[in-house]
């Protein structure tokens, strides 16, 4: 239906509770890990997704199902295996500055407008490709949140450390930018997949989502990445 009616549901807490976890675990290797390496490592996920759902919620997978998780792992492996190395950053005030560049900026606008267009607009007028809106939402805001959530675990690691980074506005910032993408994110993957096969949204949002995060990745750490 694609309301909210999932709330009421304890097997859905149940699984939002794993998938914290789960992300808790993804949150700390972005504070050890370039995210360019981080992102396609979740290519597993997909696997097991579409695993899952094929024997558990009787959504069969066909055989291109199977030819795009293969693609997947091995788009994945490739990319970890040529993944640049980073250049060792000792403050959120540094990727502050990364974030505040021209090209980042740009991007930035272009992902919140394009997502505020297909949440207001695009979603309202289409019903045939209504998943590939709500995963274009996902992927736009996900983008972001993977800056934003390498800052953060950044942030808590170098406090740890002993050095406080939360007298920052910055850190702040990224916290709030954090909450905003991941609910919206959280609200629009449960629409398409409250809508659409399971087998074939998480494909189809791991591999724009990576894509964009790639893509938001280069933009913001090119000088870094040139330099390493």
């Amino acid at each position: 239906s694609g309301g909210y009616s999932y709330l009421y549901e304890p097997l859905w807490w149940i699984g939002m509770t794993a998938m914290i976890l789960g992300e808790v675990a993804n949150f700390a290797a972005y504070a050890f890990a370039p995210a360019i390496l981080v992102t396609p490592l979740g290519a597993l996920s997909i696997i097991f997704s579409a695993v899952l759902a094929h024997f558990i919620l009787n959504e069969r997978l066909h055989m291109f199902g199977v030819v795009g998780c293969i693609l997947c792992v091995v788009g994945s492996v490739g990319i970890v295996l040529h993944a640049p190395k980073e250049k060792r950053i000792d403050s959120v005030n540094e990727i502050w500055h990364l974030a505040t560049q021209p090209g980042f900026i740009v991007y930035s606008c272009l992902a919140v407008v394009a997502a505020l267009v297909l949440i207001f607009w695009v979603v309202h007028r289409t019903e045939q490709r209504k998943m590939l809106v709500y995963i274009a939402i996902c992927s736009l805001m996900g983008s972001l949140t993977v800056i934003s959530v390498k800052a953060v675990a950044i942030a808590l690691k170098l406090s740890f450390s002993g050095v406080n980074q939360f007298i920052y506005v910055p850190t702040w910032f990224f916290i709030v930018v954090v909450i905003i993408c991941c609910l919206v994110q959280l609200n629009y993957l449960n629409k398409a997949l409250d809508s659409f096969n399971t087998a074939v949204v998480s494909p189809v949002y791991y591999v724009m989502f990576t894509i964009l995060t790639i893509l938001a990745n280069m933009i913001m750490y090119k000088v870094v990445y040139a330099s390493g």
